[in-house]
């Protein structure tokens, strides 16, 4: 279950805000001012903030600039809740970094639609940054790669050539989309490079090497252990 903080000033606004959410499915705290939002955020991290862009300690702006300077909640989803209507505004709170706004007053139906929305694209972006087939796991961002949890140490070609067969699992990638692909060409002359590359990679995979399977006169294929 999602969990949502909700940072509002306005009583009235904040409990309609929690129990729309919670109506919702959601798990929802709430907080009047920034300073106490601060203090949970330390104990516990949220999977989305609604955060009003008013707030008598501290602007919204500010907490969101504060919030994308910091390693551990720089990628934190955050809707601003504001009152102005002017675009300028509306730009400037996408342009400190938050991902999306709604303006007061707004309807529960638009509410709970925005934050499906964006809890949507986060997870479907972590999706994407996270590659996993059996013993073989993918961390894109960080650029890492494990066998049954332990490291496996690649070059930035065995790397782009695993993280490729890994998003195309389960199909025959053809030599020519492989050079074109990580290396830029669609030369013969660099075939013996890949057959080599395909070489050194299944034997830094260890067992798992063997899911990469070469399909004669066509290309490669990684197919899971199960299929």
């Amino acid at each position: 279950m999602a969990l949502i903080y909700v940072v509002e000033d306005d009583e009235n606004i904040r409990e309609i805000e929690i129990f729309a959410l919670k109506n919702a499915g959601y798990e929802v705290q709430g907080f009047d001012c920034a300073s106490a939002f601060y203090v949970r955020l330390k104990e516990r991290m949220p999977s989305l903030v609604l955060l009003d862009i008013m707030l008598p300690d501290e602007g919204g702006l500010e907490i969101v600039k504060k919030l994308r300077y910091s390693a551990q909640t720089r990628k934190l989803p955050i809707i601003l809740v504001t009152a102005k209507t002017s675009e300028i505004d509306k730009v400037k709170g996408l342009d400190v970094g938050a991902d999306d706004y709604i303006t007061k007053p707004f309807g529960v139906m638009e509410l709970i639609s925005r934050v499906k929305a964006l809890l949507r694209r986060t997870r479907d972006l972590e999706e994407e940054r996270l590659i996993r087939l059996d013993s073989i796991f993918m961390d894109d961002e960080k650029r890492s790669v494990y066998v049954d949890d332990s490291p496996v140490e690649l070059t930035f070609k065995e790397y782009e050539l695993l993280k490729l067969l890994l998003l195309n699992a389960g199909i025959v990638v053809s030599r020519e989309m492989i050079l074109d692909r990580v290396w830029g060409t669609d030369f013969e002359g660099e075939s013996r490079t890949l057959d080599m590359h395909i070489k050194t990679l299944r034997q830094k995979l260890g067992p798992a090497g063997a899911m990469i399977r070469t399909v004669r006169n066509v290309g490669y294929i990684l197919n899971s252990d199960n299929g």
